[in-house]
């Protein structure tokens, strides 16, 4: 089904509306994201491939900068997944078992190559902002996974980050490499 956009050119049914001329909500929020995002990537692009694969992050279980990225990843293509169905008018509530998905989500991811979990936090965030920003109306629902997966998800993880990368890079001075 073809639909008529704002300028009379047609598009899918299934495309996202554009935005009007007016801010989106959520748009300080949109505004912290980035900054956050940034400053993870800025942390984790100071790293080789092979630091991002040493276990030190996280201990009990064992994580890497890998498995953050994971993590990160893991839980934005899921809000991306949930912002569509609220868009959508179909998200039927978010009693969600936080442990119980970060394990999941972990076991999924833990076997998989640098390359492939920051490919999956990359895409998962660009999807996760792409559904985000097409939500016209504030909810409740949609605060809950924007908080959840957005700028204070980023906030936990970045005292803990920064201090691992410091190390990491801290050995390459130690080993003169």
């Amino acid at each position: 089904m073809h639909r008529m956009d704002n300028a009379g050119e047609p598009r899918m049914s299934n495309e996202l509306a554009p935005m009007g001329p007016s801010d989106p909500p959520y748009a300080a929020e949109m505004d912290a994201e980035r900054e956050g995002w940034y400053h993870i990537e800025r942390l984790i692009r100071s790293l080789t491939p092979a630091e991002c694969m040493v276990p030190g992050y996280f201990r009990d279980p064992d994580w890497s900068v890998r498995d953050l990225a994971a993590h990160l990843g893991t839980w934005l293509a899921e809000a991306a997944v949930q912002l569509e169905r609220i868009r959508a008018g179909t998200y039927a509530g978010h009693e969600v078992d936080i442990e119980a998905l970060n394990a999941s989500f972990l076991a999924a991811m833990g076997d998989q190559p640098w390359d492939v979990a920051w490919i999956l936090a990359t895409s998962g965030r660009s999807r996760m902002l792409q559904t985000w920003s097409a939500l016209t109306q504030p909810t409740a629902e949609a605060a809950w996974w924007i908080h959840k997966v957005g700028s204070e998800h980023y906030a936990e993880h970045q005292g803990r980050l920064e201090e691992w990368v410091a190390a990491l890079v801290g050995r390459r001075a130690s080993t003169g490499g």
